[in-house]
């Protein structure tokens, strides 16, 4: 199944308490791509970077098989550049520079060959260009899963409603879900998100693991307890990645794959972490990726 991946392509540069790089890439379609690479076959990739951008990793894209066509290279100018700081328990984090370049002014231009997806990933953008892409569209997807973040629910609540009214599953971590809804519990949060379009709300809990919401069906999916944790930049877009990807993969879109897609996706994240921005992701091989499936297994398996 064709897989259309929106969200940014960018360069990072990171700070933890165990070391601190220089520019390196980034962006949450990035982090998206590679991780639905290693599951589906046919994805398409809508960005915009700037002239100086590496172009080695989209070479590497191309190599996993996701089409870069919808990739706009603006000439004269720089790509989005983000820079931030993460404190010793790795789930809080300052922004240091924050610079949106080619990103302020970006037009999804979507491919004649991508206008009929059977997927849609939209990353973590402005609810505007979210929508400018659904629009975009000439045929309703099967699936429309969607990122955002609560930087978009303090400057732009109602453009995002209207986006959220139109996709299928919605991603956010628990402190997003408790912002966007206005109540603590997250089972209540889920219940008042799905009252605004989405049938299916994700909320990430980071190191905590994940819960999926379909109307009165929960599922937990624990994240894998890890000795060393490096970066956690990129985590969820590739959780969003391992999950969309494997839906796509399957062709299926019911409560019990997407069970097993929240699996995939806790388990690329798992890898993303271990070393500072792609790196980690790049290098995941399908058989180390089985190998820590196989863990996942041994870790949620339960005899009653």
């Amino acid at each position: 199944m064709s897989l259309l991946i929106i969200g940014s392509v960018a360069f990072d540069a990171i700070e933890t308490p165990f070391g601190q790089t220089g520019k390196i890439v980034g962006g949450a379609a990035s982090f998206i791509s590679l991780a639905s690479s290693l599951l589906n076959a046919k994805n398409g990739l809508v960005a915009v970077v700037g002239e100086d951008f590496e172009m080695d990793f989209i070479a590497e894209l191309n190599r996993r098989g996701v089409d870069t066509q919808g990739l706009q290279v603006k000439k004269g100018e720089k790509s989005f550049f983000w820079s931030g700081k993460y404190h010793m328990d790795m789930n809080s984090r300052d922004t240091l520079v924050t610079e949106l370049n080619v990103l302020g002014t970006f037009d999804p231009i979507i491919p004649d060959d991508w206008k009929e997806p059977d997927y849609v990933m939209l990353g973590n953008l402005s609810p505007q260009v979210q929508l400018t892409t659904l629009n975009r569209l000439t045929k309703k997807p099967k699936l429309v899963v969607m990122d955002t973040m609560n930087f978009w629910m303090d400057i732009a609540m109602p453009e995002l409603k209207e986006v959220i009214a139109k996709v299928d599953v919605l991603t956010i971590n628990d402190e997003e879900a408790r912002q966007l809804s206005g109540e603590y519990s997250l089972r209540k949060a889920a219940r008042l998100i799905h009252a605004m379009g989405p049938h299916t709300v994700i909320i990430k809990k980071g190191e905590h693991g994940a819960l999926l919401f379909q109307n009165d069906e929960v599922f937990f999916c624990p994240a894998l307890p890890l000795e060393e944790v490096f970066d956690p930049t990129g985590a969820g877009d590739t959780f969003a990645g391992g999950f969309v990807g494997y839906l796509a993969s399957t062709g299926r879109t019911d409560f019990e794959a997407m069970k097993t897609a929240i699996v995939y996706g806790s388990c690329l994240a798992s890898f993303c972490v271990e070393k500072f921005g792609t790196e980690a992701l790049a290098q995941v091989t399908r058989e180390a990726m089985k190998d820590r499936l196989d863990q996942f297994k041994r870790l949620i398996a339960v005899e009653a």
